[in-house]
Parts: C-alpha cells; sequence; structure tokens
C-alpha cells in the first residue's frame, strides 16, 4: 500500500466518523434543520471518499455496486426502511 492509499483511508475513516456525529445529531435534534444540512454535507464528504478509493485502486466499482444491491435487498427483507 502507498501512501496516497494510506492517507486516502484515513481521510475516509475521519469523514466516517463525521458522518456518525451528524447522524446522532440528526437523531437527538428531531431533524432540526442546521443538523440536517450538516447531515447532507458529510453524506457528500464520504462519498467524495468512495469515489476517491476507487481511484486509488483500492475499491472496485463492479464489486461495489453489487454488494450495495445485495445489502438493498437484505434491508428489503429486514428492515422497516422501505414500503412493503
Amino acid at each position: 500500500m502507498n501512501e496516497k492509499q494510506i492517507e486516502a483511508l484515513v481521510l475516509m475513516m475521519e469523514e466516517c466518523g463525521e458522518l456518525t456525529q451528524a447522524c446522532s445529531k440528526v437523531i437527538r435534534t428531531e431533524g432540526a434543520e442546521r443538523y440536517r444540512k450538516n447531515l447532507q454535507d458529510e453524506v457528500g464528504d464520504v462519498m467524495c471518499m468512495v469515489e476517491i478509493l476507487y481511484k486509488a485502486g483500492l475499491i472496485d466499482e463492479t464489486k461495489l455496486i453489487g454488494r450495495m444491491k445485495r445489502k438493498q435487498k437484505k434491508l428489503e427483507k429486514w428492515s422497516n426502511i422501505f414500503d412493503s
């Protein structure tokens, strides 16, 4: 693993931590508008890092899309996120 890949992973970890905090604040403040904006920003930051990990050769786009589809099917079965 090279230095750029390591830096990309560290940045992803940091962004995921910030997203975790943003999710918590939206729940605790019952969706206060300023925290919803922060949630939007943090999701965008994580999505940016996903693209960077792809470009750095750390993840495979085809496998990522396949995993996303499998996860959605699992959530459709076991969660209340989707309408039946």
